[in-house]
């Protein structure tokens, strides 16, 4: 009996958290923020950092699917919840009878989602304009679906701060984004990187997910898949964590 009611309580509380990120989906995909910093930014950069360099297409493509699912996953949690907060929606949402966590993954399903999509069809467009193949496709799904919770609990911790304007947040997710994708193999192999730069790259998550890129669509890593895919899962489980500290801090 104890048993049937935990599992219907878990049952309560993953259709709760399906239903806060189906309204996010609903709500934030097509805004302004999320599609220029998901979307644009990410490509501008990409190809102002890589258009007329001697880099095989091999190793430009996974860069630019792992460049895009970082931007734009990371990008839901820090547009949605300033706004949330603003007109208290966000507030009520913390005074349903629902876990604290249930909230913050509902987040996170929404921009994972996102970023999931979006990767997708950079990658579906990517393979046959450049001929390339598929290698490994397990490795590939497992690749998207990681990084893609990893960095919108990226997101959503740094949205755990107080702010009602999307563009603080955004300011201060730049701020950690843009020196991640230097040092994290996406312009430039991370065996190729001066001593200090590999030293910085292992503790950039982005690292790990490109890497697993790489071995999905060039057959080449850095990294043993087995401990890429247990750091991304390490980085999530520790973002979720502190995420939901800051928010506990800021509500004392």
């Amino acid at each position: 009996m104890a048993q049937c009611t935990r599992k219907s309580a878990l049952l309560e509380e993953l259709e709760a958290a399906w239903a806060i990120a189906k309204k996010d989906i609903k709500i934030y995909y097509l805004k302004a923020p999320t599609l220029m910093f998901a979307i644009l930014f990410p490509f501008a950069m990409f190809f102002a950092f890589a258009v007329g360099r001697e880099m095989p297409v091999a190793t430009l493509v996974p860069g630019l699917v792992s460049i895009t699912v970082f931007f734009s996953a990371s990008s839901i949690g820090p547009s949605a919840l300033p706004l949330e907060r603003r007109i208290k929606a966000y507030d009520r949402l913390v005074c349903a009878p629902i876990s604290p966590y249930t909230v913050m993954l509902g987040k996170v399903l929404s921009g994972a989602i996102f970023g999931l999509v979006i990767g997708s069809i950079i990658l579906a467009a990517c393979l046959p304009v450049f001929g390339l193949q598929i290698i490994s496709l397990p490795g590939l799904l497992l690749g998207l679906i990681l990084a893609s919770f990893c960095f919108s609990m990226l997101g959503i911790m740094l949205a755990m701060f107080p702010r009602e304007n999307p563009g603080d947040v955004m300011l201060l997710l730049n701020f950690i984004r843009l020196p991640l994708i230097f040092i994290s193999g996406i312009f430039i192999k991370i065996e190729m990187l001066p001593y200090w730069g590999q030293v910085a790259s292992a503790f950039s998550p982005l690292t790990y997910a490109n890497d697993l890129m790489r071995l999905a669509l060039e057959g080449a890593s850095a990294f043993d898949p087995l401990l890429s895919t247990a750091l991304l899962i390490s980085f999530s489980a520790a973002f979720l964590y502190i995420g939901r500290r800051i928010d506990l801090k800021f509500r004392e």
